[in-house]
């Protein structure tokens, strides 16, 4: 079977799927219409989100309120410093694309892509853009899949294009396998560090990775699309349930200097990679029961309760003014 023919399988069983998680605990949101058209966004600090595929955006002081919405369409979507990146649409007819895009929404780089878009991360910088794609399978709860995850500077143009391509340690030892995957790239304030998972040998790890070495290194295991918080001293992330994907994963919190774990207050299973929309305050999307999704937020210290902040929406990042 083809490549092409694959990803055209794997977009439609994620069609029929709805990208569903697996639920530990239930909790359905208000089924509500969502806006396609331009509202007037509060002044201010906003939150970038996709509304049924569309970018658009609302006032971080009043998120459940006006919907700026764009003509932009993104499978997945994330921006930094005035830059922008977007993974396109999957069809019958055409392969994804990754887009960088300035402030005036004008397309600064380009880079074509071929697998199903998954995660997407600019670094705080707005320098360094991540993307995950998946070439086989389509959920992470499964066995077999297999991922490419790559880097673009967007100041020189430089690119990795797989991060199977750096040296790899696992508890200080050497490691290298056919069955190694990485996804959900996070980056450091300096622009050279970062953060991702590694998959190898039926195991999930928090890796480090140093861009100019090319080089990952373990730090724990069981953690999944990681997130740095704007602090640089945790990471949000999923942990897989008892070690099992299969059973759903927990929105958990992890200190980096001790490795002590927060499981956050959100019940639910979440199959997303969070963002922080502060210090002490992590955004993620959950899908309701007709196949959308919303946008909640939860205290990154495991106090209090979910809270729903945008309707019919996806992909979150906070963008300062």
């Amino acid at each position: 079977m083809t490549l092409r023919a694959r990803i055209l399988i794997a977009v439609a069983a994620a069609a029929l799927l709805g990208g569903a998680a697996v639920l530990y605990v239930a909790r359905s949101a208000p089924a509500v219409s969502t806006p396609e058209s331009t509202g007037t966004v509060r002044p201010g600090p906003r939150l970038q989100v996709l509304t049924n595929g569309v970018l658009s955006t609302v006032s971080l002081a009043d998120p459940r309120g006006p919907r700026a919405v764009t003509d932009r369409r993104c499978d997945r979507a994330y921006a930094a410093n005035g830059m922008l990146a977007c993974l396109l649409p999957v069809d019958a007819l055409t392969a994804t694309r990754l887009v960088v895009l300035g402030p005036d929404l004008r397309e600064r780089h380009s880079v074509a892509l071929t697998g199903f878009p998954n995660r997407l991360r600019v670094s705080a910088s707005g320098r360094m853009v991540s993307w995950t794609v998946f070439i086989d399978g389509h959920s992470y709860a499964t066995t077999g899949f297999s991922t490419r995850t790559g880097i673009l500077d967007t100041r020189t143009g430089a690119q990795v294009e797989s991060l199977e391509e750096f040296t790899a340690t696992i508890d200080g030892r050497p490691h290298r396998a056919v069955d190694t995957n990485f996804w959900g790239v996070t980056f450091a304030a300096d622009d050279t560090r970062f953060y991702a998972t590694m998959s190898t040998g039926g195991k999930r790890y928090l890796v480090e990775g140093d861009l100019a070495a090319k080089t990952v290194r373990t730090l724990a295991e069981n953690v999944e699309c990681p997130s740095l918080s704007p602090d640089g001293t945790r990471i949000a992330y999923k942990a897989a349930v008892d070690g099992d994907p299969q059973r759903g994963w927990r929105l958990s919190v992890l200190d980096l200097p001790t490795l002590r774990v927060t499981p956050l207050a959100e019940p639910t299973s979440v199959d997303d990679q969070p963002a922080w929309l502060d210090d002490t305050t992590v955004a993620y999307a959950l899908q309701r029961d007709d196949g959308t999704n919303n946008v909640w937020s939860v205290a990154a210290d495991g106090t209090g309760e979910p809270r729903l902040l945008v309707e019919g929406a996806n992909s979150p990042a906070v963008v300062p003014s």
